[in-house]
């Protein structure tokens, strides 16, 4: 159903690292590492600035796929993982971007269901790759009949 946008790609965004809603997301995920709330303890860590909780990217946006038309109800997280090549500093700016991955569908108990593998970019200003976020979306049998012409 979704295999013709394998490879397809969104433009990139540029997103703010912004202190108050680090704190928030750390707060909302029961984190209370100062880390990523006190400039003190930033300030004195071997980062020199305080920093974004791992799974901090989820808040980013990522800009939209050309021809990606999802449904907005059916669709089951599956999983979800990180690669950081650093920590993301509060503060700073990030750039990201999205790109389909792969499609499949498998039969279970549930009925034929959809897999969507996205992978999310985010870079700096000079263009280094920060992180790589590889989600996988399930799209229920009675969600791709929604998405049917």
């Amino acid at each position: 159903m979704l295999k013709s946008s394998i490879g397809k790609s969104s433009n990139k965004v540029k997103n703010t690292i912004e202190k108050e809603a680090v704190r928030k997301f750390a707060e909302a995920i029961s984190d209370p590492a100062p880390i990523y709330s006190d400039e003190f303890t930033g300030a004195n860590s071997r980062y020199k600035t305080a920093i974004a909780p791992p799974t901090f990217p989820v808040t980013f946006d990522a800009g939209i796929i050309p021809d990606l038309h999802l449904p907005a109800k059916g669709l089951i997280h599956g999983e979800q993982i990180y690669h950081y090549n650093r920590p993301l500093y509060v503060g700073e700016d990030v750039y990201c971007w999205m790109e389909v991955k792969d499609y499949f569908e498998k039969s279970g108990n549930f009925g034929d269901m959809g897999f969507l593998v996205l992978t999310k970019f985010g870079e700096d200003e000079s263009g280094a790759l920060l992180f790589t976020e590889e989600r996988t979306v399930i799209i229920s049998e009675a969600a791709q009949k929604e998405m049917l012409p």
